[in-house]
C-alpha cells in the first residue's frame, strides 16, 4: 500500500503537535485578501487615511529570454575552454549520521555546474555598457496587466458608489456613472493583459476617472466608503475560504475513490481467474532464493502494481535475477494473480501472497489498527502496516528492496544489492533538508510531550522517506524490530505517541538504525508538488507519486502522468473493454 501521508497531514503550526494527519497540504486556510489593514479593536474599524492612490502600483522588473542571451553572447567571449566541474553540495540535513551517502552514479556524485573564470568576471567597460543600457531599459518596463488592474479598480469604487444613497440634487451622477460602468465593462471584456484590451479602453478608463473624482467630491467623508469596502473584503474572504473548504473536500474524496475503469478490470479479472484450472505462475523455485534480487510491493491496485514491475523490469540489467512478491488483501487476490497469469514480465519473477495466509500475526493485530485515529482509513489499513512484518512474511530471505505501489522505476536498481549497510537495517533517502517539497520534521508527526518519546529520540533528528527502501532483514531480525513495533502500536492505541500511518512509527522503531542513500535514489512529491524540476526527475532512480495526485486519477497532475503511462499498454483488451486510456 502506498505511502500516502505526506499531503495529507495536518501541518502544525511551530511546533505544537496536532493529533491528525488527513489533510496536510489541502488543508483550508483562511487566503487574506484585505487591502486594508485590519486593527485590533471591537466595533466599526477605523479606515486608512488614504484609501486610493491614483497610478500606485508595484512595477515588477522582468528581463526577458532575449536579454538573457545577449548578455550570455557577450560573456561567452571571454569563457575558458576548460570549465571545471564541481560536486554540489548537499548541506543543509540536520544530524546527518557518519555513514557514507550511496551516490547513483558509483560513489562519486558529479553534477555539471561550472566554476566563473577570471576572464569572465573581468569585463571591460563596453560590455558594462551594454548591461546598464538593459537594465535601465528592463526598469522602465510595465506589467503587462497595469490597465487592466486599473480598470477593475475603478469599477469597484463606482459600484460602491452606486450602492450610497444619492443626494436629490445630484441625480445625474448616478446616471452617468451606471453609463461609465457598462462602458468599462464592455472594453475591459475577459481580457486579462492589456494587449488584449481594445482601443477605446484608454478614453472610457479617462471618462470614468472624471466621473469618479465627481463623485469622490460629492461623497468627501470616506468612512462609507471604507465600510463598504471592509465589507466587500469581508464577504470575498468567506468565498474563498467556502471555495477552498469545498475544493479540499472533493480532492479528498477523489483520492479515495477507485475510478470506474479499475473496478471494472478487477472485476473482469476476477471473474476470468475462477474459470482457470488451478493455473500458477511461473518459476516458484526462485520465491525464497537468497542470491536473487527481491522486492516487495503492497497494493490492492492492479495497474499500479503492473508499473512498478514493468518499469523495474525495463532499466533492470539483469532481470532473470529479480523476483517480485506482490502482497494484497482477499478481495484482490484473484485479480491480481490473474493480471501476472496473463502478463507475466519478460524473464522476472512475480509471486503474489494475500495477507489471509499471514496465520502468525498477532491475534489482536486487526484491532490494534482499527483503533488508530484518522480521517482517512488508509492509514490504518493492514497493507500499509504489514511493512514492519517483512522478517515474518520472507524468514528464508536476507535483504529486500520494499516499494510503494506509486513509484516508477527508471535506473538499474541492482547496485543496492551489493550495498554495505553498515550493521544498519534500513537504507532510504533523507527528508531533512529545508526548502525541498519533501521537507519534514519529527515533532511535526511526533509528539514529544509524552516522556516515553522525549527520553529515546532527538525532534531535530533526520527524517528519512518510506516508498524505496532496502532492508537488511537478517540485522532486522537480531535486533527485534518487529516486536519494537508491535509495542509501540499498543503503547500508541492507549496514549497516541504519534499521528496515524507508517511514517511517524517508522521513524521511531528505525531511529539509529538508517543508512542514508544519495537523494537521486529517490525523488519525492510527483503526488502533491507540481514545482519539481524535470532535470531532477529525468536524473532520479526512482520518482514517489506519494501524496493524494496519484498518476491513475483524474486529478493527477498532467505533466508528470507521462512518466507513469509509459510504462502500461493501453491497447491491452481488458483494458480497452474497460475504457481506461491514458489519463
Amino acid at each position: 500500500m502506498a505511502e500516502d501521508m505526506y499531503p495529507l497531514f495536518a501541518v502544525s503550526v511551530g511546533r505544537e503537535f496536532i493529533g491528525d494527519l488527513s489533510d496536510m497540504k489541502y488543508r483550508a486556510d483562511v487566503l487574506k485578501l484585505s487591502a486594508i489593514e485590519q486593527e485590533d479593536i471591537d466595533g466599526i474599524k477605523e479606515p486608512n487615511q488614504e484609501v486610493y492612490r491614483e497610478g500606485h502600483y508595484s512595477i515588477v522588473n522582468h528581463i526577458s529570454e532575449e536579454d538573457t542571451k545577449s548578455k550570455h553572447l557577450v560573456l561567452a567571449g571571454k569563457r575558458t575552454a576548460g570549465s571545471e566541474i564541481s560536486g554540489k553540495d548537499t548541506g543543509g540535513n540536520k544530524q546527518v549520521q557518519s555513514e557514507e551517502i550511496l551516490s547513483l552514479n558509483g560513489g562519486k556524485e558529479s553534477l555539471l555546474n561550472q566554476t566563473v573564470s577570471h576572464d569572465q568576471r573581468v569585463r571591460s567597460p563596453q560590455v558594462k555598457g551594454v548591461q546598464h543600457r538593459q537594465e535601465a531599459h528592463v526598469q522602465r518596463r510595465r506589467p503587462s496587466d497595469e490597465k487592466v488592474k486599473q480598470m477593475k479598480d475603478q469599477l469597484v469604487r463606482a459600484k460602491v458608489y452606486l450602492s450610497f444613497s444619492v443626494p436629490a440634487s445630484h441625480s445625474h451622477l448616478a446616471k452617468e456613472l451606471r453609463q461609465r460602468t457598462k462602458e468599462l465593462e464592455r472594453a475591459l471584456g475577459d481580457a486579462r493583459k492589456d494587449s488584449e484590451l481594445p482601443r477605446s479602453a484608454v478614453p472610457r478608463m479617462r471618462n470614468m476617472e472624471a466621473t469618479l473624482s465627481k463623485a469622490s467630491r460629492v461623497y468627501p467623508d470616506c468612512s462609507s466608503m471604507v465600510k463598504k469596502l471592509r465589507a466587500m473584503t469581508q464577504s470575498a474572504e468567506d468565498q474563498v475560504q467556502a471555495q477552498k473548504q469545498l475544493f479540499t473536500f472533493l480532492t479528498q474524496l477523489a483520492g479515495r475513490t477507485t475510478p470506474k475503469g479499475l473496478h471494472c478490470l478487477s472485476m473482469r479479472l476476477t471473474a476470468e481467474f475462477f474459470t482457470l484450472d488451478k493455473q500458477k505462475l511461473s518459476n516458484q523455485q526462485k520465491y525464497n532464493d537468497p542470491k536473487l534480487f527481491h522486492v516487495a510491493v503492497f497494493s490492492d491496485n492492479i495497474l499500479a502494481s503492473a508499473v512498478v514491475v514493468n518499469s523495474t523490469v525495463s532499466n533492470a540489467k539483469e532481470p532473470k535475477k529479480i523476483v517480485f512478491h506482490v502482497i494484497t488483501d482477499s478481495l484482490n487476490f484473484a485479480a491480481m494473480s490473474m493480471w501476472f497469469i496473463l502478463n507475466p514480465p519478460a524473464k522476472a519473477t512475480v509471486q503474489v501472497l494475500s495477507i489471509d495466509n499471514f496465520q502468525w500475526l498477532p491475534k489482536d493485530y486487526d484491532s490494534l489498527l482499527e483503533k488508530q485515529k484518522s480521517l482517512d482509513p488508509r492509514y490504518g489499513s493492514p497493507l500499509n502496516h504489514l511493512r514492519f512484518y517483512l522478517p515474518d512474511i520472507f524468514p528464508r530471505l536476507n535483504k529486500i528492496l520494499f516499494m510503494d505501489h506509486d513509484v516508477v522505476v527508471q535506473r538499474d536498481l541492482g547496485r543496492l544489492w551489493s550495498l554495505n549497510m553498515k550493521q544498519k537495517v534500513n537504507g532510504a533517502v533523507q527528508t531533512c533538508q529545508e526548502g525541498k517539497p519533501s521537507h519534514h520534521r519529527m515533532d511535526t508527526y511526533i509528539d514529544f510531550s509524552q516522556p516515553l518519546v522525549a527520553e529515546k529520540f532527538d525532534p531535530n533528528a533526520c527524517t528519512w522517506a518510506f516508498g524505496m527502501n532496502f532492508f537488511d532483514l537478517k540485522e532486522w531480525r537480531h535486533l527485534d524490530l518487529s516486536g519494537k513495533y508491535h509495542d509501540l502500536l499498543v503503547k500508541g492505541n492507549e496514549t497516541p505517541l504519534c499521528k496515524a500511518g507508517s511514517l511517524p512509527l517508522g521513524w521511531l522503531i528505525f531511529y539509529n538504525h538508517t543508512l542514508p542513500l544519495d537523494s537521486k535514489w529517490h525523488v519525492l512529491g510527483l503526488g502533491y508538488e507540481s514545482g519539481i524540476s524535470m532535470e531532477e526527475i529525468e536524473e532520479a532512480a526512482v520518482i514517489h507519486y506519494d501524496g493524494i495526485m496519484k498518476p491513475w486519477l483524474d486529478i493527477g497532475i498532467r505533466k508528470y502522468k507521462g512518466y507513469w503511462n509509459k510504462y502500461l499498454d493501453f491497447n491491452h483488451p481488458y483494458l480497452q473493454r474497460c475504457n481506461i486510456h491514458g489519463w
